[in-house]
């Protein structure tokens, strides 16, 4: 039996791709997995995982679940974390990745919630409401964001239609304030809120004077809202013997070599407030098979994920950063 495709709420990164278990317990070939045991502890968990309401995980996909998970064969050993525990974690990462769980659908640094949190500069209320309103905060959010930027944050997932939102309302009983707040210290106080920024890298037209690519680079964040990103920078790697013909754009500082000794076309723009947007080109002598590149930023600083790699791809069509 094929495993359901409807639910997206990503049950995998802790219960494994094939139910075998990982971080949370496994669910493969289990004869005590009746529906209505897995449907009410779906609804009203008494662990360490978010509560799934109807909107978002239907009683038929819950036994579609059921389903499949009796016509696997039991496993002995449980799999791998998605995300293993650093070495010297700190506290709130502990809490994070061992305890909560968090990072298993999260990653180690908390890429995902701390971009969010830049979208609309967001403070503890608003994480606390993120975490135990969590399908009702992520709609409203969503809406804010201006449909014309390509976001860094997950958007709705699963069938045409559904647009659910993948995970669910955690309990402040099972979650207490206290240890929520730790986990906040960590990701958004020690390791900093990330700018919501996204680079896409195009081809454009090619004429006598050399090919031509785009960078358009954009800040996601919610107009008058979102955190700004200052002295942003923005460099394209250039191919071996590669000769620059023109660029455009704000802050052009020509081929060099960057702190890695990479040769780069560069760019520095002052400052990228939230849903502003700057078009970026650069032409080269000759066609690139590839070109790839990164968007970093100085300030708001970050210990952590302050940069976005972007790429051309086959049809023209780049690439962006966050998780």
């Amino acid at each position: 039996m094929k495993a359901p495709s409807g639910p997206g709420t990503s049950c995998r990164n802790c219960h494994g791709g094939d139910g075998e278990g990982a971080f949370g317990p496994g669910l493969a070939g289990r004869i005590d997995l009746t529906y209505e045991r897995f449907r009410d502890y779906v609804r009203n968990p008494v662990g360490r995982m978010p509560a799934y309401v109807e909107s978002e995980l239907t009683d038929q996909e819950i036994a579609d679940l059921v389903a499949y998970f009796s016509s696997l064969p039991p496993v002995v050993k449980p799999g791998a974390w998605r995300v293993e525990l650093p070495k010297d974690a700190a506290r709130g990462q502990q809490l994070a990745i061992a305890v909560i769980g968090c990072g298993q659908c999260h990653g180690a640094t908390f890429e995902t919630p701390r971009h969010g949190a830049a979208e609309v500069d967001g403070d503890f209320e608003w994480f606390k409401r993120m975490v135990y309103d969590h399908v009702a905060a992520q709609r409203e959010q969503w809406k804010q964001l201006d449909p014309a930027i390509t976001p860094t944050t997950p958007q709705p997932a699963g069938p045409p239609g559904r647009n659910r939102v993948r995970m669910g309302n955690y309990s402040p009983q099972r979650l207490p304030e206290p240890v929520l707040k730790e986990i906040w210290t960590w990701a958004m106080e020690d390791l900093g809120k990330l700018v919501p920024l996204t680079a896409r890298l195009t081809a454009g037209q090619q004429g006598l004077n050399g090919a031509t690519y785009n960078v358009q680079v954009a800040n996601a964040g919610v107009k008058s809202k979102g955190l700004a990103a200052e002295e942003v920078t923005v460099e394209i790697e250039l191919p071996e013997n590669a000769k620059v013909v023109t660029a455009t754009g704000t802050g052009y500082q020509g081929p060099h070599r960057n702190s890695e000794g990479k040769m780069v076309a560069a760019w520095r723009l002052p400052r990228l407030s939230a849903t502003e947007q700057q078009m970026l080109t650069l032409t080269l002598a000759q066609p690139a098979s590839a070109l790839r590149g990164v968007v970093h930023w100085a300030k708001p600083a970050v210990k952590a994920d302050g940069e976005v790699m972007f790429e051309l791809v086959s049809g023209g069509r780049g690439g962006r950063g966050g998780a």
